[in-house]
């Protein structure tokens, strides 16, 4: 087992509002939340970059693609 939190929970409680408390299920649904978001950001950075025949996902491809998956995100 680890040893310490993930990063990601830790951020998760430090952004919190208040003395919140979140049971164990919704820490995991949040965590995998988090990882369908990243992977469809990566997803289509991909295409985005095969688009622009890169074979390399850059920065700029992200960040084309980052307000539209956020758009699509938020429903």
């Amino acid at each position: 087992m680890l040893k310490k939190p993930p990063k990601l929970k830790s951020t998760i409680r430090a952004k919190m509002k208040g003395n919140v408390n979140i049971a164990a299920a919704s820490e995991a649904m949040i965590e995998l939340m988090t990882l369908l978001f990243l992977n469809s950001l990566a997803e289509e950075a991909k295409a985005k970059a095969f688009e622009e025949k890169s074979a390399t996902i850059r920065v700029d491809h992200v960040r084309a693609v980052s307000k539209k998956v956020l758009k699509k995100a938020r429903g």
